[in-house]
């Protein structure tokens, strides 16, 4: 069958003819990739791809031959675009954002692609020519494990947004070969398996080895005269190589394309012949599996001495890697005094604040500007976004590690800080009070570089994530600094990208809101507001609801191929979905389900009065925290027999499927009716799983903490279910003195529940088992469970009354969605770059 005919028989034959440059060849040849692709095209492409690169024909080609082949033949049309961007890109010398990021949750590559570069329906006739189940290819894939949550989910925002908005911009990370682990449960306990992600291919990646760097670690320094001037001189004692491998960032459907690279780390010496004939085959390959443990895992457990040393090499690695790279890219004659103008590096949290005195140490040790004058041009290149409100998540790092493995960059710091504690007195004088809270380095209980304090004193801005957090950023976790600083801190509250995470994770919805208002909300979210008078029709009510039943069973379709469960019919669908941490406060979940279940059980509780509810849990909880492990062991068997107490007659399930991730939260969110975002007022700094389930019509029940506030502002308190202490509550009852037993003693509710899991009834009798729990929430709970438990069951009977007007429910449901296009990820980078980049899109 010819090509022309928009067939496809998969034949070597056929590719051999198709791409042949052979004037004698008995049929014209199949044009290059070329815009706008049409099917035929694509076609071929596939099949060169296939036959190529894959080694295979069609009718041999096992699912992931085909799978692989797709992915490639995507790339190939990104790349004429990126090829093309690239040229603009160097000709116009525009500023570009470096955007430093330990993490990038990415999700499934394929359907996104092929959304933002408009390759969908060509793909779709390609596949079916060749009697291709796209489905099943989409099925195959597997995402890449590059982040933990929050923190590397918003940073793959960020990058679609930057390349949709047509901001010159590179993401640079880590290429970890085991990301985040995979999870599995066993007695309903965490078990932590290698998510080996890059088994089956890596498609989307392009590896780059002639532009690899070379990263130094350990050694001394040694001062040395240079021509008059006395300089430091680091003297590294090993060193690696970086690796890049890059992913292409499409815009939406305006020819921009970004890149995202990651880097890999392989031994400089990876493998030494005489020592291998020698016999020692161990020693040979010693110095490889040293430098490959540095880009082996994400987020090495580091309760052990081993574990932080590696966590240090990583950040230094990938960062000292991503400088290098963007200087070669600038003109050898560049004026690196000018370098503000061409490059702001974003600070994405404390992991890659190491950048701060590396970018130093080039600036001054290998390029010989003056001390001043590269501090100057530092201070404008970095800008830092705080993700945090509690003490524990800034990082800081011991000075006998900080000098032992980078004792160059150890002395930077030492230097920055002296200079900074002496403007401090000279505007304080010698409050030593003062100095001490301010100073880099900390003294105690060892002496340790605070890096959120190196970022804020290096970086042009400081931002929190939203009003609120932004606000006790300044108020309570760097209230010196920002007496010191006030214009360096500002608000950037953050966003989802909606491409994903309602154009591609909700097609129903997404073509319901095109087919009333058109399609340019897909990048101008503000647009949704279009929708709130809809709230008001009938008919549009019907179909939103239809919606969601429908999102439903498309949830169920897939826990049920995937783990065997499924939602009940008629169920609210309660879900809580995010890092198991406990100032998140999945226990106080667990014990509102528990409180249900003891009603019923109990007879206080008419089962007929009892709302059908299937609560939904997603979470990872690290390695080594083990409280957070015996919450989810608590939340599994409190599930388990739940679950099947006949006496509940189905009516409340608990489901938790094991490795939550962006593939399963596509799902999971479209079909949410409730989203939980109960963490302790203060403590959450932003959140983006609360934007995503308002956006796809979920109502909140939450605490004022994070974006909450802003959500609740938004759509309106009739339609959000508040409760819980505010932030000032909280920080007064902690003054006072908590006590949570006063609680339990105060509260029959509260106490049946504690009661009923501490006499062993979700633990085969075992009282043990969850004594920790029991104890914890009794004589400590850090984020006051017991104290908002009330309220939240009082906020849950609200939700009971609310749903059982279906009709009420569905209208507040289309106002969330329709009040809620602020939180657009476009909209915080167009925030970035009017309050802290300053990096106009190109054209």
């Amino acid at each position: 069958m010819s090509s022309a005919s928009g067939g496809c028989d998969g034949s070597l034959r056929y590719v051999r003819r198709v791409t042949s440059s052979d004037a004698t060849a008995p049929h014209p040849p199949v044009p290059a990739l070329e815009l706008p692709p049409t099917a035929d095209g694509f076609t071929a492409q596939f099949l060169r791809n296939l036959n190529f690169d894959g080694g295979v024909t069609l009718a041999d080609a096992s699912t992931n031959d085909r799978y692989l082949a797709l992915a490639r033949t995507v790339r190939d049309y990104l790349m004429l675009h990126a090829l093309a961007d690239q040229q603009r890109q160097a000709g116009a010398q525009a500023k570009a954002v470096c955007y430093l990021s330990a993490e990038y949750l990415l999700g499934n590559q394929l359907d996104n692609d092929l959304l933002a570069g408009d390759l969908a329906g060509v793909a779709a006739d390609a596949m079916a020519a060749c009697g291709i189940d796209l489905d099943e290819l989409r099925r195959h894939e597997i995402e890449p494990g590059l982040g933990n949550g929050g923190l590397g989910r918003l940073a793959a925002c960020f990058i679609d947004s930057l390349a949709t908005l047509g901001v010159p911009s590179i993401g640079y990370g880590i290429r970890y070969e085991y990301g985040i682990f995979r999870q599995t449960f066993e007695d309903g306990q965490q078990v932590e398996q290698p998510d080996a992600w890059l088994t089956l291919g890596a498609p989307w990646e392009q590896p780059r080895p002639e532009a690899a760097q070379t990263v130094s670690f350990g050694g001394r320094t040694e001062t040395v005269d240079d021509a008059g001037t006395v300089r430091s001189r680091w003297i590294p004692e090993w060193n690696v190589s970086a690796v890049p491998y890059d992913y292409l960032v499409p815009g939406f459907r305006n020819g921009r394309v970004n890149t995202l690279r990651l880097w890999r780390a392989k031994a400089t010496d990876a493998f030494d012949l005489r020592i291998f004939n020698s016999g020692d085959y161990e020693q040979a390959v010693r110095a490889q599996t040293f430098a490959e443990n540095i880009s082996k895992v994400l987020y090495p457990e580091d309760s052990t001495p081993q574990g932080k040393e590696l966590r240090l090499q990583q950040q230094y690695f990938f960062v000292a890697a991503s400088i290098r790279d963007f200087l070669g890219r600038l003109p050898e004659d560049f004026d690196l005094a000018r370098l503000p103008e061409r490059v702001i590096f974003q600070l994405n949290d404390t992991h890659p604040v190491i950048a701060v005195p590396e970018l130093m140490r080039v600036l001054v040790d290998e390029h010989g500007m003056a001390w001043d004058e590269a501090w100057a041009v530092t201070q404008q290149c970095f800008a830092y976004t705080c993700h945090t409100l509690l003490p524990e998540a800034l990082e800081v790092w011991p000075v006998e590690l900080l000098g032992r493995l980078l004792p160059r960059h150890l002395e930077i710091v030492y230097r920055i800080n002296e200079e900074f504690l002496a403007a401090v007195r000279a505007r304080f004088g010698d409050d030593e009070m003062r100095i001490r809270d301010m100073s880099i380095i900390a003294e105690f209980p060892v002496r340790a570089v605070r890096m959120a304090y190196l970022a804020t004193v290096a970086g042009s801005r400081v931002n929190g994530v939203a009003e609120l957090h932004s606000q006790l950023l300044r108020d309570k976790v760097l209230p010196a600094f920002a007496e010191f600083f006030p214009e360096k801190f500002t608000n950037v509250t953050n966003g989802v990208t909606p491409r994903r995470f309602l154009r591609l994770a909700n097609p129903g919805l997404s073509t319901l809101i095109t087919d009333a208002i058109g399609d340019g909300w897909v990048t101008d979210l503000e647009r949704l507001h279009e929708l709130e008078p809809l709230a008001e029709d009938a008919a549009f009510r019907a179909a939103f609801a239809a919606v969601k039943a429908g999102n439903k069973r498309r949830l169920n379709e897939v826990l049920q191929a995937r783990d065997g469960m499924r939602v009940g019919d008629g169920h609210l669908v309660d879900v809580m979905v995010k890092r198991l941490h406990e100032y998140k406060r999945q226990l106080l979940k667990v014990l509102h389900v528990v409180s249900e279940y003891e009603g019923v059980v109990s007879g206080r509780i008419a089962l007929a009065d009892l709302q059908p509810r299937t609560v939904l849990f997603g979470a990872k909880a690290a390695p080594g925290y083990a409280m957070a492990k015996r919450i989810i062991h608590l939340i599994n068997a409190v599930g388990s027999v739940v679950n099947t107490d006949p006496r509940l007659d189905g009516r409340l399930q608990v489901l938790f499927p094991p490795n939550y991730n962006v593939t399963l939260a596509e799902s999971v969110i479209p079909a949410a009716d409730l989203s939980e975002q109960i963490s302790l007022a203060g403590k959450e700094a932003s959140g983006t799983g609360n934007m995503k389930f308002a956006l796809n019509g979920a109502l909140t029940i939450g605490t004022d903490d994070g974006a909450n506030v802003e959500i609740r502002e938004l759509v309106g308190d009739a339609n959000f279910f508040l409760f819980g202490m505010t932030e000032p509550e909280v920080a007064e009852i902690a003054q006072a003195g908590y006590h949570p037993a006063a609680f339990y003693q105060e509260d029959a509710g509260l106490r049946r529940a504690i009661d009923l899991i501490a006499s062993g009834a979700f633990s085969g009798g075992d009282r043990s088992v969850f004594e920790p729990v029991v104890s914890n929430l009794l004589y400590e709970d850090r984020f006051m469970v017991l104290a908002d438990y009330s309220a939240y069951m009082a906020a849950q009977q609200r939700v009971d009354a609310a749903y059982a007007d279906q009709d009420g429910w569905t209208r507040a449901a289309i106002l969330n969605v329709a009040r809620c296009g602020f939180f657009s990820s476009d909209r915080s980078i167009r925030d970035y770059i009017d309050r802290i980049w300053h990096t106009p899109p190109t054209t």
